[in-house]
């Protein structure tokens, strides 16, 4: 679902809010910022009129790059059709097949469905993705990067992905030009995971139960859950406040809550959420 001021963010660009770089030297240096080495296999997010594309094409084995725009994607046949390295898909990304060998994701994403791509690509642990790196609008960035406060969308990737806010974008540097400035979002697979993949589901139940009444201490919203004494122990040992709240606890305090919470044998199986039976909603 889209956040309310989606459609308004989106209405001054082209397909579902997509604002195209508008130079070849600021792409060359994200492509470079990105670390695409030879070898690599790159899916592109909105390839647009091939700004990101031609230095992708340069350094990466291959290239696949999609675009949902009918009239950039016939642009871009002409442009890169007889490159072997660049393989045009006029299609959408939330829903065209992911490569189904390891791949890394480059693109310049447009701002109405960020989270949604953004769900696409690290919601399943199975998909060989190894790293992401997109441009998005300035706020979201910063978000999905900031430890504290915390949200529960980003809490629900953080154990198995790190994300970092390379480089911030003025809005002039896009075309048609955006309300809001861009943010460059690097994305890496942890080397090792601080949950499970497959205890990922009780993880977001926890994280998201506490979010459910976030204004309370974690102690009194997961006192339906946990017994009160497994919650004042992890905060004491992760030296926070005995009233903090879910978005003062970072994702190494949650990910150490839920390894407390199952040791001590789990949520309270009357209260718990049922796996899966919830998922993360976009934040306002």
């Amino acid at each position: 679902m889209r956040a309310p001021n989606a459609r308004r963010r989106a209405s001054g660009g082209t397909a579902r809010g997509q604002h195209l770089l508008r130079s070849d030297s600021i792409a060359a240096e994200l492509v470079e910022q990105a670390g695409i080495g030879l070898g690599e296999v790159v899916l592109e997010i909105g390839a647009g009129l091939g700004r990101l594309t031609a230095p992708l094409s340069r350094c990466a084995d291959h290239v696949i790059a999609v675009e949902l725009d009918d009239r950039f994607a016939r642009r871009l046949h002409a442009r890169f059709g007889p490159r072997t390295t660049v393989e045009v898909v006029t299609g959408d990304i939330l829903q065209i097949a992911l490569p189904t060998s390891p791949f890394r994701v480059v693109g310049n994403v447009p701002f109405g469905v960020t989270t949604a791509v953004l769900r696409r690509l690290l919601d399943d642990p199975d998909v060989p993705l190894t790293g992401v790196d997109v441009l998005v609008e300035w706020n979201v960035a910063r978000k999905r990067a900031a430890t504290r406060p915390s949200t529960l969308v980003s809490l629900g990737w953080q154990p198995w992905w790190d994300f970092r806010l390379v480089r911030h974008l003025q809005a002039s540097a896009f075309e048609p030009r955006p309300s809001v400035d861009a943010g460059f979002l690097a994305i890496r697979r942890r080397d090792g995971p601080l949950v499970s993949p497959d205890q990922r589901p009780a993880y977001r139940a926890l994280v998201a139960r506490a979010f459910r009444k976030a204004n309370l201490p974690v102690e009194r919203s997961l006192a339906a859950t946990l017994p009160p004494r497994v919650v004042r122990a992890c905060l004491h040992d992760r030296a926070l406040p005995l009233n903090a709240r879910a978005t003062e606890l970072d994702v190494f305090d949650w990910t150490a809550l839920f390894a407390a919470v199952q040791a001590a044998g789990g949520q309270k199986s009357s209260n718990a959420i049922p796996s899966g039976s919830r998922k993360l909603k976009p934040e306002p």
